[in-house]
């Protein structure tokens, strides 16, 4: 890797860290997917989400979740996705607990400048409680030889019946690198208010034809502070046609 590519990854790696004592999301859910800003022409996906998150103080109350989609691109530059979400509280069994509309917007064409940007827009209502969460915010990703820098700084604004409206802010970061097409380790990091975590991940596609493939994740992300769940396990399957 070139002088000048080392000092971009430094860079944007203490971004990441100065981005990391930021207020964030309150609910400690800010381990999810890191977004890239790419859509494909024509796409059609259908995505699945699993998460576990151990609870720092209450071992017997551990949390899981359920993600389940269907997605397709409006245009060119533009994709759009629906969700189903449920949630599950030890010793409670699942629930349905909210839907999901997002929207991918690419800003610019792969390769077009130094760097590969794209806008994220969500909105979450929640099952039975009235509250909704709006996201929306910037996607970069730049290549660096055979490793890659996907960042997301997301702005969220919550409103409903049972939380106060306020915004608040998040940060996602993700330093891959693309030694096989199937399998692509990586190091993540998550930032938000009472939330603070890192660890590694492990990522890659498997392509059937020319259209159709098969992506997959897993990361085990670990707390760095006293006030982070003690570990979240994330697990993503996305059936791309």
């Amino acid at each position: 890797m070139k002088l000048y590519s080392k000092k971009a990854v430094v860079k944007a790696l203490c971004f990441a860290c100065l981005c990391s004592s930021m207020q964030a999301v309150a609910d400690g859910r800010v381990v999810d997917k890191v977004y890239h800003p790419y859509v494909q022409p024509l796409e059609r996906e259908f995505e699945y989400r699993y998460f576990y998150q151990r609870q720092a103080d209450h071992p017997d109350n551990n949390a899981m979740g359920q993600k389940l989609g269907y997605g397709f691109s409006v245009t060119e530059r533009v994709a759009l996705e629906i969700y189903v979400v449920a949630d599950r509280i030890s010793p409670d069994d699942y629930k349905l607990t909210g839907y999901e509309l997002e929207l991918r917007w690419m800003l610019t064409e792969q390769g077009q400048y130094s760097a590969d940007w794209g806008m994220l827009f969500e909105l979450e209502r929640q099952n039975n409680q009235d509250n909704f969460e709006f996201t929306t915010g910037l996607l970069m990703e730049k290549e660096f030889g055979p490793t890659s820098l996907t960042l997301n700084a997301l702005a969220v604004y919550e409103w409903g019946q049972t939380m106060q409206a306020e915004w608040e802010s998040e940060f996602r970061a993700q330093y891959r690198y693309r030694w096989l097409p199937a399998l692509q380790p990586a190091i993540e990091l998550y930032a938000g208010e009472n939330y603070k975590g890192a660890g590694p991940s492990l990522m890659g596609v498997h392509k059937f034809d020319k259209q159709e493939q098969l992506k997959w994740e897993l990361a085990v992300i670990v707390a760095i502070d006293n006030e982070t769940v003690d570990r979240t396990l994330r697990f993503a399957l996305e059936y791309e046609f």
